[in-house]
């Protein structure tokens, strides 16, 4: 699933806009087997959504002042998901910016990739840009047409994928579960290809 959502468009829907983002690196969490998932120790009202449906935003709070989004993604009653670690700005650019807290110096700044990848590049700062919340959002179902937060297919073709080990964490760091669209300026942390 991590694999297969990679070139998918997150796509939210604001009384201001649509801010849409393409998903372009994702890394998966096993579930009970896997010693840096939430899941990792049971189910327990906090990570309750890991364990299906599929298709449900898992949000979490980390370090004290970032959200981060999961998506479940085995059948129900098994635990899985895959956190969304970073976007390509799409759509909706300025307000993405604006939540972030980054000014716009001027017009071009929304062609430059340097600051586009400040935007939404790692997963703390989608989830910014993409105004999530785990009050607002956890639980949420990502694949439902009325939804006002979920995965879209475009059509876009993905060619080349890298995989790597998972980055950001300590314990299963090593497994290689980290994916992302090969030689994309966007991706987060380091970049073997």
């Amino acid at each position: 699933m991590a694999r297969a959502l990679l070139g998918k468009l997150l796509v939210r829907k604001t009384p201001r806009g649509i801010l849409a983002g393409r998903i372009i690196e994702t890394e998966a969490y096993l579930g009970k087997g896997d010693r840096a998932a939430h899941a990792a120790a049971g189910k327990t009202a906090r990570n309750a959504v890991l364990f299906g449906p599929p298709g449900r935003a898992y949000v979490y709070f980390i370090y004290g002042n970032h959200y981060c989004l999961n998506v479940s993604c085995l059948a129900d009653g098994v635990p899985g998901c895959v956190l969304f670690r970073a976007l390509e700005p799409v759509s909706g650019i300025a307000q993405m910016a604006e939540a972030r807290g980054i000014e716009l110096a001027k017009e071009i700044d929304l062609k430059k990739i340097s600051f586009l990848k400040k935007i939404s590049s790692g997963p703390g700062r989608l989830a910014e840009a993409m105004e999530i919340t785990r009050a607002r959002d956890n639980g949420k179902s990502l694949v439902s047409q009325r939804s006002d937060l979920r995965i879209v297919d475009d059509g876009y073709r993905v060619r080349r994928v890298t995989v790597t080990p998972r980055i950001g964490i300590v314990k299963s760091a090593e497994q290689p579960l980290r994916y992302f669209i090969a030689r994309n300026p966007f991706v987060s942390g380091r970049r073997v290809h």
